[in-house]
């Protein structure tokens, strides 16, 4: 059968049987990796997970017509992951993979328009979803791990304090937030320094969000949210940071995001960019991500940011790879939608549970396998910007490394 010796031809890495739509028993691999037997319920994904797997196998699971019997989601999706490389070199997934591109380069600029839908269909889901597996701040970003002990209100925020290091933020200064999510991050920038923030996001959710906690934690007058464009803004910033937006810019987009930068940004300014990115060669984001979680989403290469960095007249003084450090995130946010899984089928229903799952255990296998990554590129106008070493980075986050009070509590309780 075509189905059988096909799996046998591209399972290269651990061993899966798979039990298809007829009763047939297929089996193929035997390295190492995970062991894992699924059952298909539709005879229709016998074709469908050969010539267009990116995209079926998340559909297949999310409609239950994919069940798994032996391992879990996650050792599925890892030996995936450890195998994908011999189907992306397939004909059929090559053609594919074509089309996917030309439809992207066809797809043209991300308009603000259209850029609101698409943070809409995410950022706006219930807040008290995010809230079942994220940090008490509802940092929806890479952590940051020191101690692979670290919980997540640790990791979460040590890389807020990381990235306060690398914007040597000072007494008076005027900060830029682009993508300023539910405020977190610029509400600590506030307590790191005497700064005023202002952030944008496009998400109206977060919006009203980040400005209701600014406002209980007395800091109106400092930190203003605003549900804008960051391509409408003017004025010069000491510091920007953006943090989790240039996914969202498309490779289109990415010449007039930094010339934005370039123009908000003063002469002896800093910005920091923290993005998700891939290895290797340009290409378009996962089908199945791109459909049902982050539609309009592209991960950026290094390669393609930095052309547009130096036509903007912008510096790079410091470039950092995040390489596991997503995948323990996801990990750890899996594990506590996981605990509160019942929660969020209330919410929503047994189908959106599946695929957020899938969701979340397929990011982190990308991170585990190292297709993805995550890059902080510091950016200024002056080689005197920022010190001539690294050392003020360390230097600042022994002063900040400790955890509040409430953050422990929240461990101790098991939070």
């Amino acid at each position: 059968m075509v189905f059988g010796r096909a799996i046998a031809k591209y399972m290269r890495h651990g061993r899966l049987t798979v039990v298809d739509a007829a009763g047939g028993r297929h089996e193929a691999g035997g390295g190492d990796g995970p062991e894992v037997a699924v059952r298909l319920r539709d005879r229709a994904l016998h074709r469908r997970l050969l010539t267009d797997p990116e995209l079926a196998l998340g559909e297949a699971y999310m409609d239950g017509t994919l069940e798994i019997e032996r391992g879990t989601l996650r050792d599925l999706l890892d030996l995936c992951a450890a195998n994908l490389r011999a189907v992306e070199a397939s004909a059929p997934v090559r053609l594919l993979d074509a089309a996917r591109r030309l439809r992207g380069l066809l797809a043209g600029r991300y308009r603000p328009g259209r850029s609101r839908r698409n943070v809409a269909h995410h950022y706006d889901l219930k807040g008290e979803l995010f809230d079942l597996f994220l940090d008490r701040d509802r940092q929806y970003s890479c952590a940051y791990f020191a101690d692979p002990a670290d919980d997540i209100e640790t990791a979460q925020r040590r890389k807020k304090v990381h990235i306060a290091a690398k914007l040597l933020l000072g007494d008076g200064q005027r900060v830029l937030d682009i993508g300023s999510g539910w405020g977190g991050l610029g509400l600590f920038l506030c307590g790191v320094a005497d700064v005023s923030v202002e952030g944008v996001t496009l998400s109206e959710e977060q919006h009203k969000v980040s400005n209701e906690r600014a406002w209980r934690a007395g800091l109106s007058e400092r930190a203003r949210f605003h549900l804008r464009d960051y391509r409408q803004l003017d004025g010069g910033y000491d510091r920007i940071v953006s943090v989790g937006m240039l996914e969202h810019v498309g490779r289109l987009g990415y010449r007039e995001y930094y010339e934005q930068v370039a123009r908000l940004l003063r002469d002896d300014g800093v910005a920091l960019i923290h993005c998700i990115g891939k290895y290797g060669e340009p290409s378009e984001i996962n089908p199945w991500i791109e459909k049902y979680i982050f539609p309009g989403g592209y991960l950026p290469t290094l390669s393609e940011q930095m052309p547009h960095i130096e036509r903007a007249g912008l510096l790079v003084t410091d470039v950092e790879i995040l390489r596991l450090h997503y995948a323990e995130t996801l990990r750890l946010w899996n594990e506590g939608f996981q605990r509160n899984r019942a929660r969020a089928a209330a919410m929503y229903d047994e189908r959106f549970c599946r695929m957020w799952e899938f969701y979340l255990a397929a990011c982190e296998m990308a991170f585990r396998h190292a297709f993805t990554m995550v890059f902080q590129i510091q950016l200024a106008k002056s080689l005197d910007a920022v010190p001539a070493t690294r050392d003020y980075i360390g230097a600042f986050e022994r002063v900040h490394a400790a955890v509040p009070a409430e953050a422990r509590a929240s461990r101790a309780a098991g939070g």
